[in-house]
Order: structure tokens, then C-alpha cells, then sequence
């Protein structure tokens, strides 16, 4: 229940439940309608979907308010299972969500990275939703149409039935098992080649973070992949590379003249998207979220989010669902 509840403290805003819940009674110990309470005991994973298609939990939440909307104006006793219903109202939110999306990025400053979440420690515990939700996994799903992403979601991280994700998307469910045949294999040979543990990611960050606040070149090079990438998301707000940074002895001199000259920097650690990450500070200020992902022991890519305007959901812990 703590997660359920979590999330319908965080993000207000797409919290449409929580007011339906409020206006309802009047009287003392009040019980929510129906289709507040479905719509409330689901909110965590419908932000879930919403937000693993898009990659921006600003853009989830608003997918949250229409689907809200909708499900409002729905007879809950026409729905046997209000679960199935509320994911596809989300996914068909999202699916029209993702194309606007893809014509904003067209025209996005630079590098454009997903939204970092501060995410709960139950998040890293479940190591398949973690591992959706990471960074490198996002990325990797931008690199699917919208169809394909949708398809990928539903089955892959949420096992849903074919016949269901037709619905949803609109297609037959023999054209669905051929999207996610298609999709699975595209994402496949671009994902981490596995899961790395926790551990292993915080021991990377240690000695990263040991290095950077030492001036240790070489230890930087030391815990950098060679072929390692840097990607830096500044939206046009904020100075940040424009395109990737490639090769460890490139990032490590980056880094450390970057670093280098802002005496009031400090990095401190945090859970991001159910990994361990980083969170730059300046004057006591949120700067720069850094993700990173490791194989084999080394950093392979470094995700530094910049932008304010994608800082928000690092503010309070987000709860997230299968």
C-alpha cells in the first residue's frame, strides 16, 4: 500500500483521482466512487506505462489527467476489468502523446535525454523494472517507432497478453506478435549487454566520485570504459555538450576541467530510475543529474541532465509500478 499511496502523494498535477476522491462526500470518513478507487489503486502503474513509452514525467502525468477524463465518463459497471481498461486508455494517450513528443524533440537544443526520476528503494528491488526504466534502457526504446515502443512495454515489461495489446494499439494480435518479434530483436542488440548489480554500479560511482573530487585524471580513465559516451541534456537553458563525448581519455579531461574550476561543486549519491546516480550541486543547488550505466565493471555511458525544466520529479520520490 505504501507504493500506491506514495505516488498518489507525488505529482498533483494528473492527480485528478485524489480531487475526485475530495468533492465526492462531505460526511465524516468518506469512501471514494468506483471509478475514483480503480483509478487511484492503478495511478502508480498507469504513470508506469505512461512514462516508460515516453520518457517524460511531465508528459506521463498529462496522460494521466486525460486518461483520468475518460475513465470518469465511463459506467464502471460496464467494465469487467477496470485494470485492462485504464492501461489502454493510458496506451492510446500515450501512442498520440509520443508523435507530438517526436516533433518537439526535431527541435530540441542539443542532446535530448529522458526525465530523471528520484525513484524509491523498492524501484531498484524489482531488478526487470529497474532495468526498464534505467537511462540506457530509454534511450534505447527511442530508438523504436511509437507502435513498436507500445507493443515493447506492454509485453516485455508489463506481460501483457497479445490480444490485449491489439486492443490497445489498435492492431490484430497476429500483427502484434510481429511487432514485438520486430521489437524485441531491435532492442536487443542495442540494450546493456546485461544486468549489472547495484553493487557493482555504486562501486563505479565510488571510484568515479573519488576521482572527479580528487583531480585524479587517471583515475578517472581507470573507471571509464574506453569506448565510454558522455550525453548532456542542457534543453537550450543550460551550457551542456551539444553532441556526444567519446572515448575515456575525451570524458575524463571534460570532466575534470569542468569540474575543475567550480570550487562550490558537490556530488552526492541517489537513486534515479531504480540505479544508483549522482546529483551534482552547486551553491547547495540541484545542477546536473548524472545516470550512468556500467558493464563489466567500467562506466560505458554517462547521462547528464541539465535542464530544469526536467529536474522536477527529482524533488520528492516517485513510485513506480508493473
Amino acid at each position: 500500500m505504501r507504493n500506491e499511496h506514495g505516488h498518489g502523494e507525488h505529482g498533483e498535477h494528473g492527480g485528478h483521482g485524489e480531487h475526485g476522491r475530495q468533492g465526492e462526500h462531505h460526511t465524516e470518513g468518506p469512501r471514494a466512487d468506483p471509478a475514483t478507487e480503480a483509478f487511484v489503486a492503478h495511478r502508480n502503474l498507469l504513470f508506469t506505462v505512461a512514462y516508460e513509452m515516453l520518457g517524460s514525467a511531465a508528459d506521463a502525468e498529462d496522460v494521466l489527467q486525460e486518461t483520468w477524463l475518460r475513465w470518469a465518463g465511463v459506467d464502471p459497471g460496464t467494465v469487467r476489468e477496470p485494470r485492462a481498461y485504464l492501461v489502454r486508455i493510458t496506451t492510446r494517450q500515450a501512442l498520440s502523446r509520443l508523435r507530438t513528443l517526436g516533433r518537439r524533440k526535431e527541435s530540441y537544443v542539443g542532446t535530448w535525454l529522458p526525465e530523471p526520476l528520484l525513484t524509491a528503494p523498492d524501484v531498484a528491488e524489482d531488478v526487470e523494472l529497474a532495468d526498464s526504466v534505467s537511462m540506457a534502457m530509454l534511450l534505447v526504446m527511442e530508438t523504436l517507432t511509437p507502435t513498436e515502443r507500445a507493443v515493447f512495454v506492454l509485453r516485455e515489461v508489463f506481460d501483457l497478453g497479445y490480444d490485449e495489446i491489439a486492443e490497445a494499439v489498435g492492431k490484430s494480435p497476429a500483427a502484434v506478435r510481429q511487432i514485438a518479434h520486430r521489437a524485441r530483436a531491435h532492442v536487443a542488440a542495442r540494450r546493456p549487454r546485461g544486468t549489472v548489480s547495484q553493487a557493482e554500479t555504486r562501486d563505479a560511482l565510488d571510484a568515479f566520485t573519488r576521482a572527479v573530487e580528487t583531480g585524479d585524471l587517471q583515475g578517472l580513465v581507470d573507471i571509464l570504459a574506453p569506448e565510454v559516451v558522455l550525453l548532456g541534456d542542457g534543453g537550450g537553458i543550460k551550457q551542456a555538450v551539444l553532441r556526444p563525448v567519446v572515448g575515456a581519455d575525451k570524458v575524463a579531461r571534460l570532466l575534470t576541467h569542468g569540474l575543475g574550476r567550480v570550487t562550490a561543486a558537490s556530488l552526492r549519491p541517489a537513486q534515479v530510475n531504480g540505479c544508483p546516480a549522482l546529483i551534482v550541486q552547486l551553491d547547495g543547488e540541484m545542477d546536473t543529474v548524472v545516470a550512468v550505466r556500467v558493464d563489466d565493471g567500467l562506466i560505458t555511458g554517462l547521462y547528464a541532465v541539465r535542464n530544469p525544466e526536467k529536474l522536477s520529479h527529482m524533488r520528492r520520490e516517485t513510485a513506480l509500478r508493473r
